[in-house]
């Protein structure tokens, strides 16, 4: 199943927020709605926000937007979220045919969510192949964080994604999801696609991945990015740059997966990058209940920022970028989108 799509002139998106419990699709016929899914996280993930922003322009070319206010109406959609890159990417790479017609709008959106497809196929591949290379033959333990899996793309997904290969493969030993707090994606989301696709897994609190990979349950870590600057610095969920410290204290493979579109090379470095906070409700509440004292404020950050030098490579859907050797996203030739037979 798709985590968004187009079907008979609308949207149709997974809720991701119902999930484990239930499996939801919603059918958007209104660009509000679509904003409103948007910042309630009912779609989520880089590259499944792209789609959405290409989607979203569709949608209200569709319905006879044009000109001044399909301007006015995708600049809405494309700051419902700031931190991502790819909700604007999407938003600005289909305005570009705004003056071609809603036909031609509609075209593009739908490429995007094409060439999403055939790039988290690319990016498991590339990164199965990295894998082998750092850690050799045989079969490792990853822990990754929040969810990067095919429901924070169309399918398939970005880190996930490579856990998949590795699983086809016959390379993973097991995946070690963080819960990711506040909104726990891992234990809600990638908990669950793991479990869909029959791959070995045990489910970690946050704060006891450092110490778990100081005892070697798992050989690397992976995430995915939200952002990525030109100098390889990554904005990505919350809770990333902890493991990454882990990580690095132990000579582990830090691997971040993304497709090319997460690419910022307008942004210099992570100092660059706006990071939203969410608020307070998401922190002093728990499906509803109340867990802190009634004036209890909270800072709650949606994303952190991960240096350069923490990483030892981004693997993306047309290349590695190996940050460890002083790679960067500007140094290092595009290559070709991979599939499963190549």
């Amino acid at each position: 199943m798709r985590t968004i799509d187009w079907v008979d002139g609308h949207i149709e998106l997974i809720d991701q927020t119902k999930l484990p419990g239930e499996l939801e699709v919603r059918t958007v016929t209104e660009l509000d709605d679509l904003i409103n899914d948007i910042k309630r996280l009912a779609v989520r993930g880089a590259p499944a926000l792209g789609v959405a922003g290409g989607m979203g322009v569709a949608l209200i070319a569709q319905q006879g937007l044009k000109g001044a206010e399909l301007e006015d109406a995708s600049r809405r959609l494309a700051n419902a979220r700031p931190t991502a890159v790819n909700l604007s990417w999407g938003v600005r790479r289909v305005m570009e045919y705004a003056n071609e017609g809603k036909d031609r709008i509609l075209e593009e959106a739908l490429a995007i969510r094409d060439e999403d497809i055939a790039s988290c196929y690319s990016m498991g591949q590339y990164g199965a192949d990295l894998i082998e290379e750092l850690l050799g033959e045989g079969q490792h333990a990853i822990m990754t964080v929040c969810n990067t899996g095919g429901l924070a793309c169309v399918e398939r997904g970005t880190a996930l994604g490579v856990i998949q290969t590795m699983f086809e493969r016959g390379t993973l030993k097991e995946a070690l999801p963080v819960e990711t707090r506040p909104l726990l994606q891992g234990s809600r989301l990638t908990a669950w696609e793991l479990e869909q696709m029959g791959a070995p897994y045990r489910l970690i609190v946050d704060s006891a991945g450092p110490f778990l990979l100081r005892r070697g349950f798992a050989q690397a870590f992976f995430a995915g990015a939200d952002r990525i600057t030109a100098n390889g610095d990554t904005a990505n969920k919350i809770g990333t740059y902890s493991l990454s410290l882990g990580a690095k204290a132990m000579n582990l493979p830090v691997i971040v997966v993304a497709p090319e579109s997460t690419i910022d090379m307008e942004t210099k470095t992570g100092a660059d990058i706006e990071i939203e906070d969410r608020g307070t409700e998401e922190v002093v509440n728990f499906h509803g209940v109340r867990t802190a004292p009634e004036e209890t404020q909270a800072i709650n950050p949606a994303f952190d920022v991960t240096p350069h030098e923490n990483i030892t490579a981004i693997v993306t859907d047309r290349r590695v970028i190996r940050v460890d050797r002083g790679e960067s996203p500007s140094t290092v030739p595009l290559g070709p989108i991979r599939t499963r037979s190549n």
